[in-house]
């Protein structure tokens, strides 16, 4: 289990597990550590000549579409990646609401005090918090489809560099992107002191 704190991040084993548990749950985390290339050092109990098959996981498909915005030159481009968040059968906003859904229909049947609570704030970010992200979200993808229009600052490079370049694979004859400025903060609020 992921634990997050201010100056460090690791994981732990969940509670309750039974020392025969916990020892194959530490053997199959150094497999799979080493197979994703890590180096791991650990007590000779818990070494493994085992490499599990390794996938990318599910994350990996939602942040290529992220660098497919970032890459984008056209709105097209752009609305086709936005496309597969926001598509309402299987887009991955879908796939979320569901995971959030059953999850807290999970915390309905468990029976402790707090679960009641936590269902109900699960539900609400799947029904008001998560829709709206995929309403705004939606909205954005069709106008951006409707616009059919280049992006000013951005062009299709064509990895063509100037003849007199000695190093043709380290520039690009692409003209840098424009900078654009931070925007300014809202102003601040002034009212009546008390």
């Amino acid at each position: 289990m992921p634990v997050v704190r201010v100056h460090e991040s690791y994981h732990r084993a969940p509670k309750g597990l039974t020392a025969e548990d916990e020892d194959r749950l530490a053997t199959a985390a150094v497999a799979r550590l080493r197979a994703q290339g890590y180096h791991v050092d650990c007590d000779a109990d818990f070494d493994t000549d085992d490499r599990p098959a390794s996938y990318p996981p599910s994350s990996a498909e939602v942040a290529h579409l992220a660098k497919r915005v970032q890459e984008a030159t056209t709105t097209d481009e752009t609305a086709a990646a936005l496309t597969e968040l926001t598509a309402p059968h299987d887009g991955v906003l879908i796939a979320i609401e569901e995971v959030l859904t059953a999850t807290a229909d999970f915390y309905d049947g468990l029976g402790e005090p707090p679960d009641p609570h936590i269902a109900r704030r699960l539900r609400y970010l799947a029904d008001e918090v998560l829709r709206n992200i995929r309403t705004d979200l939606s909205d954005s993808r069709n106008q951006l489809a409707d616009r059919h229009a280049p992006h000013p600052g951005r062009s299709t490079c064509a990895q063509e560099v100037p003849a007199n370049e000695r190093e043709r694979s380290a520039v690009c004859a692409c003209p840098p992107p424009p900078r654009t400025l931070p925007a300014p903060p809202p102003p601040v609020a002034i009212g009546l002191r008390r």
